[in-house]
């Protein structure tokens, strides 16, 4: 089974060993590159990382044109690249050499307290998290440079350094801390969030003395930024295997220092309408986005959409109800997202794809105003992800297929409405064109008549014409300020039934009062 390493990296490694320096793949990639010839997986590695007895000094007296600005010993190695297109003519590659290391204590359970240079390679895999990360493989010296831009890989070409039996654990898809369990989590607490992501990632099971340990030192999370947990969780919901690892997190006792919120579904029985718990359902719901490869916003809004259940139930199963369990659970989406420092932006669209994710839409029970009217709810730049959050709930419930007639016919509505008149910017006259035809200075006065003018529209696609918007501005421009806000509410009672049609069908549906 044949690979390729970048000749970047080749390049780098054969500058280091001419010159008497010892150079090892080192990390992920030989993982990943064992992985393939082990298993005849189709992995392409990410990270290319060379290890090395060179000091930073003297790699970067070899590599005068590099980058060395931290405390670990790691060395961004600048490499140029020629290139026969003009797209990737002198584009410069950045390989990553650090020299052998070992590692004081972890006060913080984070970071070492101190740094110091190994002598060998054996050295610098003992300070590894797992048997799998703890493999070298040693880059000898090339007389000549290959005719082909990237070298060649074949296990058996290369002297592959194993102290901890990762080759093994590889074969039997498991994974195990190099050394003692314990000593490795007090180390590196995040280290218990990564033996689960591996898990989830690469399809392995986490052996009993690293399981056992991660559950009894899983209060260690307490320790590391909320910062380091959210990347470690967005990597391993972005897996396909997400489900898995939400399920591994519980068993580990991990859970409650990460969402500790969705715990709260566990047991949580439901109405007629589920045959799962509010946590069982929630994770098939991510399980559905996860193997469709949704992105990461629709695979958290997919786990969380019904995380305000438990606190809304009322009622017994199969009588259940669970009122407002949307907006209870966008506050909570919002709060557990906030814990864990999700950038805003995502934060926002997870919470509003939450809060309306039980849309109501039956065939001749909606109306094309209100189809129109949920476009303007929800936004039109949400109806695809909120359309597969739908889908994952569907599925998740058990349901065959995630797609009935009537949500095709939903997305035939929206397609058809979707180009009417949505919000004042797609009327045919705008606030300046009010303020001319009325002569007033700018002032609440044109909002209230924009907004009474859209809502017109929103009935009536055809009244969205200059000709006759402009003799409404005039003829709304009349009206005292008492009429006018007579008129606003008039446009809001009527933009409040279209809602209640809405939630009419959902309560019909779910049973509510």
């Amino acid at each position: 089974m044949h690979q390729w390493i970048p000749d970047a990296v080749r390049e780098v490694a054969d500058v280091l060993t001419a010159s008497g320096y010892k150079a090892y793949l080192v990390g992920g990639c030989v993982r990943d590159l064992l992985r393939r010839t082990v298993h005849g997986e189709l992995v392409e590695p990410k990270d290319w990382d060379i290890a090395t007895n060179a000091t930073p000094e003297q790699i970067l007296a070899l590599f005068p044109d590099s980058v060395y600005e931290n405390q670990f010993g790691t060395v961004g190695v600048k490499v140029k690249r020629e290139s026969e297109s003009e797209e990737g003519k002198g584009t410069t590659e950045v390989v990553e050499v650090t020299t052998f290391r070992l590692e004081g204590k972890y006060s913080d359970k984070r970071h070492p307290d101190e740094i110091k240079f190994a002598k060998t390679i054996e050295e610098d895999l003992s300070r590894r998290d797992f048997t799998i990360n703890a493999l070298a493989l040693k880059l000898e010296a090339r007389n000549s440079k290959p005719e082909t831009s990237d070298f060649e890989f074949r296990s058996s070409d290369f002297k592959l350094v194993d102290p901890y039996g990762g080759q093994a654990d590889l074969q039997a898809k498991v994974i195990r801390t190099v050394g003692k369990p314990e000593e490795r989590f007090n180390e590196d607490a995040l280290r218990l969030l990564r033996a689960v992501r591996f898990a989830a990632e690469l399809d392995f099971e986490i052996e009993f003395d690293t399981r056992r340990a991660m559950e009894k030192q899983a209060g260690l999370l307490e320790a590391i930024a909320a910062e380091r947990i959210r990347d470690e969780f967005a990597k391993m919901i972005m897996t396909e295997r997400a489900a898995r690892g939400v399920l591994l997190l519980e068993e580990s006792n991990l859970l409650v220092h990460v969402l500790p919120a969705l715990r709260e579904g566990i047991g949580v029985a439901q109405d007629k309408h589920h045959i799962y718990t509010v946590f069982e359902h929630s994770v098939r719901a991510l399980d559905y986005a996860a193997k469709q490869n949704y992105p990461l916003e629709v695979r958290l809004a997919a786990l969380l959409h019904d995380i305000g259940k438990p606190r809304t139930k009322m009622g017994q199963p199969p009588n259940s109800t669970f009122y407002n369990h949307e907006m209870v659970g966008a506050r909570m989406a919002a709060e557990a997202l906030d814990r864990l420092k999700f950038p805003k932006d995502l934060t926002v669209r997870v919470v509003h794809l939450v809060r309306q994710h039980m849309f109501y839409y039956n065939v001749g029970e909606v109306s094309p105003a209100g189809v129109r009217r949920f476009l303007v709810r929800v936004g039109p730049e949400n109806v695809d992800d909120l359309i597969k959050v739908r889908e994952a709930d569907r599925i998740g419930s058990g349901v065959p297929k995630a797609v009935p007639y009537k949500l095709r016919h939903f997305l035939f509505m929206i397609e058809k409405v979707k180009h009417d008149p949505l919000s004042p910017k797609m009327l045919k006259v705008n606030g300046e064109d009010v303020m001319k035809l009325l002569d007033i200075p700018p002032g609440p006065k044109v909002g209230q008549i924009l907004a009474i003018l859209l809502e017109e529209v929103l009935d009536d696609p055809q009244a969205n014409s200059k000709k006759h918007l402009a003799s409404r501005v005039k003829a709304l421009g009349e009206l005292s300020p008492a009429e006018l806000q007579k008129m606003m509410q008039k446009a809001k009672t009527r933009q409040a039934a279209a809602e209640e049609e809405i939630e009419a069908g959902i309560k019909r549906k779910f049973r509510v009062q």
